[in-house]
């Protein structure tokens, strides 16, 4: 197989340095690229060649066999121009990528997890696991970013938690990751090794939609297989607007994506709620909370959800006194609908102010 030469996001220090360190630089492939906002973080998003006018820096290495690995994971073909073999190149990108800058750090991220924790696996089972696999990254490196300045009585980091095993015994859409952990414990020594299993499920955003004039706020219902499993006889629930976090977004972009996506709702303005993480005994899941500020008149309520996610969805408007109502009562089973209801009801006439907005009798 003759040397390939490298390009785009490939030639980028972040990825040429970890998948081929011997590569030189060679001159330049004309033309020039488009796309690749994806490029190392989801299966097509690598740029696309368009020859003509432009010089494209390019490197020359040989194969080795993370590079030829990492090529297998992400479907990555040599094409042939200027009488060069050039990888990193897609023949159709995908469209729709999240962001429209390209995530060096977040793709890097991707690289080393692909080639060390997940190496040895199936390069074609990994890749329709890319997505996912991005959004739980990107959760970690927004976790990193959030915390490192976060008040902690008594130490931190490596000096008091060390991770001595690792295992991946369960991948598919999420996945479960066993963890072999050492704390120190509170009272100063250290723990024997602590053997934890996690679901992996990558962030969420959730949003409220609430109409400060009107004092309405619109409430979805739809099916949840984790009732479901623990023999509820109603596993219909009434939520908020909700989803993942995708990697090349930010939780506030994907909750206003949620709310065209779920309910045809234009969402104006997103009010941080109490973001949380609902489960950290054995969920990895945090949420970001949102009430999102829009306009709700009757005909607003209907059918919504993507069928390609199977997602059966009917949305409701109601009072927020019926809401507050509701979670009094305990007929709320969701925990981020009941905690953004209760803060709603504490925050609503201070939101209210703050937006110069007065409520219509």
């Amino acid at each position: 197989m003759a040397m390939p030469v490298l390009i785009g996001a490939l030639a980028h220090p972040v990825l040429r340095k970890r998948l081929a360190p011997e590569a030189v630089r060679s001159g330049t492939v004309a033309g020039r690229l488009t796309g690749g906002a994806m490029a190392g973080i989801t299966a097509g998003g690598f740029p696309r060649h368009v020859p003509g006018a432009g010089q494209i820096p390019a490197w020359e290495t040989g194969w080795t066999d993370d590079l030829r690995r990492y090529a297998a994971i992400f479907g990555l073909l040599p094409q042939r121009i200027d009488g060069h073999d050039v990888l990193g190149l897609e023949d159709m990108p995908v469209d729709g990528a999240k962001s429209a800058t390209w995530q060096p750090e977040l793709a890097a991220d991707m690289a080393d997890w692909l080639l060390g924790r997940l190496a040895g696996r199936d390069p074609q089972a990994l890749r329709p696991r890319l997505p996912m696999i991005a959004s739980w990254l990107a959760s970690r490196r927004r976790a990193s970013l959030e915390t490192q300045d976060l008040r902690q009585i008594g130490p931190s980091g490596a000096e008091r938690l060390r991770e001595t095993g690792w295992e991946e015994p369960y991948s598919g859409y999420f996945s479960v990751e066993m963890l072999t952990l050492r704390q120190r414990r509170h009272r100063g020594d250290w723990s024997p090794d602590l053997l934890r299993a996690v679901f992996v499920s990558g962030d969420a955003t959730v949003v409220l939609p609430w109409d400060p004039r009107r004092d309405r706020v619109l409430l979805i219902d739809q099916f949840r297989p984790g009732p479901a499993a623990r023999g509820d006889a109603q596993p219909w629930l009434y939520e908020t607007i909700a989803g993942r976090v995708d990697a090349g977004e930010t939780p506030g972009q994907a909750a206003i994506r949620e709310g065209v996506e779920e309910a045809g709702l234009s969402i104006q303005h997103l009010i941080e709620g109490p973001h949380h993480y609902p489960s950290p005994g054995a969920m990895a899941e945090f949420l970001y909370l949102y009430v999102g500020i829009a306009e709700l008149p009757d005909e607003v309520a209907g059918f919504g959800g993507l069928d390609i996610e199977d997602e059966d969805i009917r949305s409701h408007v109601v009072p927020r006194s019926e809401l507050t109502r509701m979670a009094q009562a305990g007929e709320l089973r969701n925990g981020p609908l009941l905690t953004l209801a209760l803060w709603l009801e504490l925050s609503a006439e201070r939101l209210r102010k703050e937006l110069g907005m007065t409520q219509v009798v």
